[in-house]
């Protein structure tokens, strides 16, 4: 790989500048791709722009891992496209929004339900925002918080369970820092110690209920809630909702329509191919396999595929079947919610593309190599904490970034002394908050179709919470636990400490006077 050094900054930084300045993700991330290929091949504009097609955004839909989940996107949309024409958004609105009525238990609802669905972060997000997206409107809960909610607890709970999507990876990496070092130890076991290490990610759960519980928030989400509270607006006036009129505009079907377990089913569906589906893709079938190892071990793009195809197929039998919708208003349907999954396509595409593009210039070996060497040993898990944030935030994959850092980490807190759980536990975690921040980021992008909410909306409303819940992480999590303090006492100290900021600095929305151009 060739060393680019500052250059090798430019494309994730143009983009993100790009975005912040423009809301114009999809035109950010392109120029971000095109700069990164002319760097790339020497600075020739021509060669730059043929690469970026070719090499980039043409690549990035070769993988078939990319996709894998490119299909399973539209799929989703194609069975809530069915679910939405059959009436069985408006039962679930209904059903829940009697069962959770107010703000506090829809919030409660929404967060319980982003737990409950950990074993994948995509499927997470994807099937939370669209369930919970109609009853939030009816209670007046603002899109962004909605998206928060949904953002925050996918990438949070699948990466720290042991039992999910991520762990092969996560384990993978563990086993083979300690190879380096000559340590022979359990990589599954290490990981499971490291959970209580993993601050930003259970604090930021645990903020989550703090923020539910109190009814305050602050900064640019408080305006967001006054707005919705006050006025009835979800959305932002002028915003634009990643997600297109044909799932975000529900109407009511004459005659029969689902009801609300109909509504579920093929969710339910999709839950259950999902969980089945890892085990036997992992080779739970055969003897001796756990399940960890199945779960680890599969192809979650290709299971996630089956789980939407398959609850596609459901509610395109219980349509039929109930005389609710014909053969071809179900393919209508189910096109239509396709169609709406077609905006975050392309800016999945685009943002593995500058993924690729970082790749090649070495842009996290680079922040890396930086400081490598040069850290106190006491400090190491709360610098590792900051590079591997900010290198997620840049290239936006946490995965990349845990990739990059991990054979890094260890054996540098094996050969300064450091803490060694803590040490990865800051990695792990680090990639999750990166993720939280980056507009780049493919589950933050997610979050913002499921939720049907403008991105950068998304992403500005989020970000002040993300960095808070990182200060206190760093602070009462990650230098205490460099130093030998024990995480039943920064775990607890941590939490303290984000009441206090709630209710210190915190605010209800109704209380606040909504002003929409301040």
């Amino acid at each position: 790989m060739e060393n680019f050094g500052l250059l090798s900054l430019v494309p994730p930084i143009l983009a993100i500048i790009l975005a912040w300045r423009t809301k114009e993700v999809v035109l950010s991330l392109f120029i971000g791709v095109f700069a990164g290929a002319i760097i790339v091949n020497n600075f020739n504009p021509l060669t730059g722009f043929m690469h970026t097609l070719d090499n980039y955004l043409l690549a990035s839909l070769a993988d078939s891992w990319n996709a894998g989940i490119i299909i399973f996107l539209l799929a989703m949309g194609g069975m809530i496209g069915i679910i939405n024409r059959s009436g069985g958004i408006i039962a679930i609105g209904e059903y829940i929004s009697g069962k959770a009525g107010s703000i506090k238990t829809t919030q409660f609802a929404t967060w319980l339900m982003g737990i409950a669905i950990f074993f994948d972060d995509y499927a997470n997000t994807l099937i939370v925002g669209n369930t919970m997206r109609p009853i939030t409107d009816r209670v007046k809960i603002s899109r962004e918080k909605l998206s928060f909610l949904v953002d925050l607890t996918a990438a949070a709970v699948s990466s720290i369970v042991p039992i999910s999507t991520w762990i092969a990876f996560e384990v993978g990496l563990i086993k083979d820092g300690f190879d380096a070092i000559g340590v022979e130890a359990s990589a599954y076991g290490t990981l499971i110690q490291t959970i209580p290490f993993r601050f930003y990610s259970l604090l930021a759960l645990i903020f989550a209920l703090i923020l539910i519980f109190t009814g305050k928030d602050f900064g640019p989400m408080l305006k967001a809630e006054s707005r919705a509270r006050q006025t009835g607006q979800v959305l932002r006036e002028g915003s634009t909702p990643m997600v297109s009129k044909e799932l975000n505009e529900i109407e009511q079907p004459e005659g029969n329509k689902f009801s609300f377990f109909d509504s579920f089913f093929p969710i339910i569906t999709v839950v259950l191919v999902t969980i089945v589906g890892l085990w036997y893709n992992g080779g739970g079938a055969k003897t001796g396999v756990s399940i960890q190892d199945a779960f680890g071990n599969a192809d979650a793009s290709v299971v996630l595929l089956w789980a939407a195809i398959g609850g596609s197929v459901i509610a395109a039998i219980l349509a039929s079947t109930k005389n609710i919708l014909k053969i071809p208003a179900i393919m209508e349907s189910f096109i239509d919610g396709a169609k709406s999954m077609f905006i975050a396509c392309i800016i999945l595409t685009l943002a593995w593309s500058i993924g690729s593009v970082t790749d090649d210039l070495g842009t996290a070996n680079y922040l890396v190599g930086i400081l490598e060497g040069n850290l106190p040993g006491q400090l190491v898990p709360s610098i590792l904490f900051i590079i591997s944030a900010f290198i997620a935030f840049t290239i936006g994959s946490s995965w990349g970034t845990v990739a990059i850092v991990m054979p890094l980490a260890i054996p540098l807190a094996h050969s300064i002394g450091v803490p060694m759980l803590p040490t990865i536990g800051a990695v792990l975690t680090a990639g999750v908050m990166g993720d939280h921040c980056s507009p780049i980021s493919d589950t933050t992008i997610m979050s913002s179709t499921a939720s049907a909410v403008d991105h950068m909306d998304h992403v500005t409303t989020q970000l002040p919470y993300a960095l808070t819940v990182g200060a206190v992480a760093i602070l009462f999590g990650f230098l205490p636990a460099g130093f030998g303090i024990p995480v039943f006492i920064t775990l607890p100290l941590g939490t303290i400490i984000l009441y206090l900021i709630v209710r210190i600095i915190g605010r209800r929305p109704e209380e606040v006077n909504y002003t929409p151009f301040l």
